[in-house]
């Protein structure tokens, strides 16, 4: 397997981070938590997502544990912060939201037409794989490889999704990751050498040492980038 020297197409292997790439993550976040929590109505979108990433990345540096629980604990967590008040097992409502989570308006006909020039799709993804199906059913493509945190016992970004990737692209002539996440994709996949595209959906600021192997605001544009006679 070598880097991407040119157009995707057989032979090339693209692996997506699938919640936040792919599927509107932050969107399904908050309509998870302000449906467990209606006081959650009244917290500013920006409030919600930087105290439910605080609280996440806190319990992701314990044990591992499945992300459906993960998911429950991280709602808890917030909503003692916020002192809300709920019944007992409220929090199991927000992983219970993922199956309902949307694409991004891009996402569908990007996968069209990478599938279209005969690309190998696959997802490295932090999530269960019951959890994931529901999502996968949002696609008007399938995915040939799949990796999930539940199959790897690990969460990004940690190496064992990178390294699962690596071993794929073993029967590939070339090979890249696509996500949005700095954290969790980008910087981590660079750091071992992995030609990886970012999908900078949030026009975030690029740390010094990485170089993404092309940046793109959007899905469209990347799979402009990626079949330039496509």
């Amino acid at each position: 397997m070598s880097g991407f020297k040119g157009s995707a197409g057989q032979g090339t292997l693209l692996t997506f981070d699938c919640y936040g790439t792919l599927i509107d993550w932050e969107e399904g976040i908050l309509a998870g938590l302000r449906e467990a929590y209606p006081e959650a109505d009244d917290a500013e979108d920006a409030v919600l997502m930087h105290d439910f990433h605080s609280a996440q990345n806190r319990l992701k540096t314990s044990e591992y544990r499945p992300y459906r629980q993960l998911l429950a604990e991280t709602a808890e967590l917030v909503a003692q912060s916020n002192g809300w008040r709920a019944p007992p097992g409220r929090s199991c409502m927000v992983p219970d939201s993922v199956p309902a989570w949307q694409p991004f308006p891009d996402t569908n006909a990007a996968l069209s037409k990478l599938d279209g020039a005969g690309v190998t799709l696959g997802i490295l993804s932090n999530i269960d794989n019951d959890l994931l199906a529901g999502t996968l059913e949002r696609f008007g493509v399938a995915f040939g490889r799949i990796a999930t945190a539940q199959d790897l016992k690990s969460y990004k970004p940690a190496a064992s999704h990178f390294e699962r990737g690596r071993a794929w692209a073993r029967t590939h002539d070339a090979w890249v990751h696509v996500a949005q996440s700095l954290f969790h994709d980008v910087v981590p996949a660079a750091k071992l050498g992995i030609p990886v595209l970012w999908v900078n959906r949030k026009a975030e600021a690029l740390p010094e040492d990485v170089a993404p192997v092309h940046i793109s605001a959007d899905l469209a544009g990347a799979v402009k980038w990626l079949l330039p006679s496509g």
